[in-house]
């Protein structure tokens, strides 16, 4: 990672504050209003924020779905973050760095578009949903960020990788994906859960 990245975080007294949770929390407007209060939001270093427990960086974590089909990848060897990598994940996202605070009023829509157009080109219109949060302190990469979990519902499953961090990259069906869960990271995990419940209701 860049050592001098700054990058978006609310601090974990916040969190603590507002109502903190453990795994997947399904959006209500009051809690996002909350939780994405930039009134909140601060910039630090990635460096010290990565090991320091008293701030979580928030990261948008896009999910692409078109029906039942589920985009997917595995995390290559060039990916930034390196306790993740080899696992498969259905998320797209990362940091929200200070640059993203000179796009607009709204950092954080910002870096979350920049991203998404970063990893990945999207080849059919779609509609966007915010699904949740994701919190997972039982491990040390989870206990300092905090997901917030968004869907584009895609017309047409056209989507590809732009990153060789993105491998192996294409939709797959969410039954296969609930087959395969174990090869799937923490955060995935969590969301294919709740996808799968949706998709039951």
């Amino acid at each position: 990672m860049p050592t001098a990245e700054r990058v978006l975080c609310i601090s974990a007294q916040h969190f603590q504050a507002i109502g903190a949770f453990t795994g997947f929390r399904v959006a209500d407007e009051a809690y996002r209003e909350m939780l994405l209060n930039p009134l909140q939001y601060s910039f630090r270093p990635r460096a010290e924020v990565e090991t320091d427990p008293n701030f979580l960086q928030l990261i948008p974590y896009v999910v692409l779905q078109c029906g039942s089909q589920i985009f997917q990848y595995r995390r290559g060897a060039s990916g930034t973050e390196k306790r993740l990598q080899s696992l498969r994940s259905i998320g797209i996202g990362g940091h929200i760095s200070e640059d993203d605070a000179a796009g607009g009023s709204d950092p954080y829509r910002t870096g979350m578009m920049r991203e998404v157009t970063e990893e990945v080109t999207i080849g059919t219109s779609y509609q966007e949903e915010l699904l949740g949060f994701i919190h997972d302190p039982r491990t040390f990469v989870g206990s300092v960020h905090l997901g917030v979990v968004h869907r584009f519902h895609l017309e047409q499953a056209i989507a590809t990788s732009r990153e060789e961090a993105l491998a192996e990259a294409g939709f797959c069906e969410l039954a296969i994906l609930q087959a395969e869960c174990e090869q799937l990271e923490t955060w995935s995990q969590f969301v294919l859960a709740s996808l799968a419940r949706m998709a039951s209701e």
